[in-house]
């Protein structure tokens, strides 16, 4: 079946469209997706192949994630939320047993995820993901293991962690984001600098009021991209205010 899914991946490959990813996701020396190799085909191809291999078992997802090749690992990953989304719902009826029949349960998905940090290893294959698996898992749990992330040397583990968070917004629970938009606030990497700045704008849009106490307390000492993602939505005056340090 894997064989299958990538001779399937292969013959979409784009070489053109490839060139311009790995320029767009910085594959270069150096650059933050140093080595990361793309064939070039766009995201909704890659869910439509995804969905014909949805009963991927983990160890050959695991095949997928330990590639090379970008759109290998999202697929795998996309194949990885099919997963979890179905245990959740057999969780919810009762049916999930771990290891029977090839099922695994939300929390076996959880772990293998966080096994595989090191190739959810671009900004797209965390932000597709850890809202999905980390942050939905933890919804009902201690967040413990977000702060362990947000603590980490890894660019993508502190991405993450901060993703992750989006999972609790939509039922107004802001305090872990804000908690690790504290602890990445000092952060030197402009993708965590844009992750907590889109964090913070999403919570302002569902209570600016909560955003700007945040805002008061560290927006002068915060990435100035951090600082612009979050206030975007800001009437125009008020944005410069915050930019021009008025508040």
């Amino acid at each position: 079946m894997i064989a299958n899914l990538i001779n399937e991946l292969k013959s979409a490959e784009d070489k053109k469209q490839a060139v311009n990813l790995q320029r767009f996701f910085k594959t270069g020396k150096g650059e933050y997706g140093e080595g990361d190799v793309f064939l070039g085909i766009k995201l909704p191809v890659q869910r439509q192949i995804a969905k014909k291999y949805t009963g991927l078992s983990l160890p050959k997802i695991q095949t997928l994630l330990n590639s090379k090749i970008h759109e290998h690992r999202l697929v795998g990953l996309l194949i990885l939320m099919d997963k979890y989304k179905k245990s959740d719902e057999k969780e919810r009826l009762g049916q999930a047993r771990s290891g029977s029949s090839g099922e695994r349960t939300k929390g076996d998905i959880f772990n293998f995820y966080l096994k595989n940090t090191k190739n959810v290893n671009n900004w797209d294959l965390v932000d597709l993901t850890a809202h999905k698996i980390v942050g939905d898992f933890l919804i009902d749990k201690k967040r413990n293991k977000l702060y362990e992330l947000a603590e980490s040397k890894d660019l993508w583990e502190k991405r993450i962690s901060i993703i992750a968070c989006f999972a609790y917004l939509k039922d107004e629970d802001f305090k872990d984001a804000l908690r690790i938009a504290e602890i990445l606030l000092n952060d030197k990497h402009d993708l965590i600098h844009k992750a907590v700045g889109w964090v913070l704008r999403e919570i302002g849009k569902k209570n600016q009021e909560v955003l700007e106490i945040f805002l008061k307390k560290h927006y002068k000492n915060m990435p100035r991209t951090m600082l612009r993602y979050s206030i975007e939505r800001f009437g125009e005056n008020k944005r410069q205010d915050y930019l021009k340090g008025r508040i």
